[in-house]
């Protein structure tokens, strides 16, 4: 399909954005410059800048025009029970997940403590680290309970793990909680993860139910700290 005006002209300043030629805190060109630039309607305009609001690159301030974003921090639902690829394809990001193991094991103190299993229990641990453009910044660690997931190997596994269990295995997924910590980097976060200068990480812990009310997952996703805010919505 054809692209129209505004998505032309949307694409052209999240590109200049990305590019640092408007960097953060910042405004863009008035309304009525880019009408100029761009020859076009300013109703044309509006639509490319409320695009661009929309995707997290600008806000627009009654008065003061449409100040740049920082952009170089991705946004992760708190309260959202979304899978990775589900928040990267309505990012639009340029992201790609490395499967570093698919292992069946029995739990240690630690795991039987969280995931509230005995040390009979066999569960599957998948380590997988995430990059966005070209930068591993996140090290998830998944535990399930292999009572309800029979299958589980590397090829799913670089997927969406949650389509399979949903679509496949018929598994109906239904509440977490969260838990988000700041914590020091192990060994498996400074192999996995491009760290820079960071010496710590912040962590989401997930404990994830089945629909009868069955904790069935544990998961620690570990994110380098300056390349993520994790944000949430509240109305009283």
């Amino acid at each position: 399909m054809k692209e129209v005006k505004y998505q032309l002209i949307f694409k052209e300043l999240a590109d200049r954005i990305k590019r640092g030629e408007y960097p953060p805190h910042t405004k863009l060109p008035s309304e009525h410059e880019l009408v100029d630039t761009y020859q076009t309607s300013r109703e044309t305009i509006r639509k490319a800048l409320n695009l661009l609001s929309q995707k997290g690159y600008i806000q627009k301030i009654h008065r003061k025009g449409s100040v740049v974003l920082d952009i170089n921090k991705f946004d992760f639902p708190i309260s959202g029970l979304v899978s990775f690829k589900e928040i990267m394809k309505k990012m639009n990001e340029d992201a790609e997940t490395i499967v570093h193991s698919v292992t069946v094991e029995k739990p240690n103190h630690v795991l039987q403590s969280q995931m509230n299993i005995g040390k009979d229990e066999q569960v599957y641990k998948v380590v997988r680290s995430r990059k966005i453009d070209g930068e591993a910044i996140i090290l998830d660690i998944d535990y399930f309970l292999k009572r309800y997931v029979a299958v589980l190997d590397a090829e799913i596994a670089k997927g969406s793990i949650y389509e399979y269990l949903e679509n496949e295995v018929g598994l109906q997924i239904s509440f977490a909680k969260k838990e988000i910590v700041v914590e020091s980097c192990t060994e498996d976060d400074k192999m996995w993860l491009d760290l820079l200068e960071y010496d710590h990480v912040v962590v989401v812990k997930n404990y994830v139910y089945l629909d009868h009310a069955q904790l069935f997952q544990y998961t620690e996703s570990r994110h380098r700290l300056d390349k993520f805010r994790f944000v949430d919505f509240a109305r009283r």
